[in-house]
């Protein structure tokens, strides 16, 4: 049975309120394989709660059609758990991914990242594998979290150009877990 996806106005209005009291997101609640949804392009943000932005159709269909996914893992380095962040686009057998380590940082919270290798793959035959040079700190990658249905059912968050993304859960990684009491968003 297909989620329902959030609208654009009910995005704009959980953003207000992940900037004002927190998302109540945490990591737990993010390990596991999202599929893309739907995007707004940064053009496209409203400043209203009222406004009803549209998605973009184009580059919904191109990404949907490249099976974009964002595959968030727990990772253990010794010295604190942190998040292993996966980011593919495929085409036929060959998939483009990029990775790197992951954490989240403030209240809302955001998930900073910072993908330091890239990898071409045939099948589970790697092609091209490349380490990536860190990001200028000024320029670091991140998606401001800004809310997860309570079922897991699909992810919101604004990167850092300004675009507004939606996820819908494609498979829950090992040790995930649901929105409960304890770390649901407060209801305003």
């Amino acid at each position: 049975m297909p989620t329902t996806l959030p609208s654009g106005a009910m995005l704009l209005e959980q953003e207000l309120k992940a900037r004002r009291e927190g998302s109540g997101i945490v990591a737990a609640n993010l390990l596991g394989t999202w599929a893309f949804a739907r995007v707004w392009p940064r053009g496209r943000r409203q400043t209203s709660p009222q406004a009803s932005p549209q998605p973009s159709p184009l580059v919904e269909l191109v990404l949907k059609g490249l099976a974009a996914s964002l595959r968030i893992e727990a990772h253990h380095n010794g010295e604190a758990a942190k998040l292993w962040l996966s980011n593919a686009v495929r085409l036929g057998p060959l998939e483009l991914r990029f990775s790197g380590p992951g954490w989240l940082q403030g209240k809302r919270p955001l998930l900073l990242f910072q993908f330091d290798r890239l990898q071409i793959r045939a099948g589970r035959r790697v092609l091209l594998e490349k380490n990536l040079p860190a990001p200028d700190r000024r320029r670091q990658p991140f998606f401001a979290l800004i809310a997860i249905e309570p079922g897991r059912h699909w992810l919101a968050a604004r990167g850092r150009s300004g675009g507004l993304a939606v996820w819908r859960q494609a498979e829950v990684g090992a040790g995930a877990q649901p929105l409960d009491a304890a770390n649901k968003p407060k209801e305003s």
